[in-house]
């Protein structure tokens, strides 16, 4: 069983503004989160093995998840001047993804095997070899939490954290499944 008192003291020290366990059986993977992938919002659907279909399908996802029985949720949340402040989402964001990146290397000491879950796509290589060549660094790519088919509103929700800190405020949501 993890300690989450030491994970949410370095999990703090790292920068996020909140941790909470995570139990890997709260995560449902839905058929309708990975159809909004292939609506290609964010323009990286087919352009990286971290996203779908690179990532795999859903069943490729689950038996991944399934390896594991418990992790941490991690959030950074950040707090807009006004609903449209771009900005402050963009940086919050980068500040997240940066504190992700480094907290993984620190937990990977003790869990060389976790599989980490992040906020966005994968950006550890400039350019990704999708579809051309295999991944560069597979131990070290992560898909994120909508490519697995995640709500994360619902993740949080059933582990006991908010997602919603009020208005002019952006939350950013990352796990990592430990054990």
């Amino acid at each position: 069983m993890l300690n989450i008192k030491e994970l949410e003291e370095m999990g703090k020290k790292a920068g996020f503004s909140h941790v909470a366990l995570l139990k890997s059986d709260s995560i449902q993977l839905m058929p309708e989160v990975r159809e909004m992938c292939k609506n290609n919002i964010c323009h990286m659907y087919a352009k990286r093995w971290s996203c779908p279909p690179g990532c795999g399908d859903l069943e490729v996802c689950r038996k991944k998840i399934e390896k594991y029985r418990e992790g941490i949720i991690v959030q950074t949340v950040g707090k807009l001047e006004d609903p449209l402040d771009g900005e402050t989402m963009m940086e919050t964001e980068a500040v997240h993804k940066q504190n992700f990146y480094e907290f993984e290397k620190v937990l990977r000491e003790r869990w060389p095997g976790m599989l980490p879950i992040g906020a966005g796509c994968c950006t550890k290589c400039k350019t990704c070899t999708y579809p051309d060549a295999p991944c560069r660094f597979p131990e070290q790519a992560f898909s994120s939490m909508e490519a697995y088919g995640m709500l994360v509103t619902q993740v949080c929700q059933a582990n006991g954290l908010e997602y919603y800190y009020g208005p002019c405020t952006i939350a950013y949501t990352s796990c990592y499944l430990l054990e």
